[in-house]
């Protein structure tokens, strides 16, 4: 099945409407994002606590969980939130540092948010499918991120 990330993309900028406050613009953009791409089956935003050193899980959609607070460092969130940079997992069986959100988790993709070099927040995205994220994926949501970014 191919996915018009473009389409859906220029479906989202709408939602950067100045009169939303963040959080309610990234449950929108989990919203869409959940309806619009057929693996992505739990999609949320962590955002950075630097008081703490942790992400707060913030909106999302998907079945609840309860990672509401992740170490920096800890799992593949944490992982992103210490280097910055996207994290792909196309089998999460594979990785020594998973945090388990669900039984019928198999993949992971983490993209950073980083307002002036810095990270500050990140979306988190699980598909109950295995393998299914391309380098189209990272991209377009590395797109999403970096409008993202200017909320903070």
């Amino acid at each position: 099945m191919q996915t018009d990330f473009q389409n859906i993309l220029n479906g989202i900028k709408p939602l950067f409407d100045a009169s939303k406050s963040r959080e309610q613009l990234l449950a929108d953009i989990c919203a869409k994002l959940k309806e619009e791409v057929y693996h992505y089956d739990w999609v949320g935003f962590y955002l950075l606590d630097e008081n703490a050193n942790e992400l707060v899980l913030g909106p999302y959609v998907g079945k609840p969980t309860e990672h509401t607070h992740i170490p920096v460092g800890k799992g593949v969130c944490g992982q992103v939130a210490e280097s910055g940079e996207s994290k792909v997992v196309q089998d999460v069986s594979t990785e020594n540092n998973y945090i388990a959100c669900s039984i019928d988790v198999q993949s992971e993709i983490v993209v950073p948010v980083m307002k002036n070099g810095k990270f500050v927040a990140e979306i988190d995205i699980d598909s109950h499918s295995a393998g299914p994220f391309t380098d189209e994926d990272e991209q377009f949501l590395g797109a999403i991120c970096k409008m993202v970014a200017e909320q903070f």
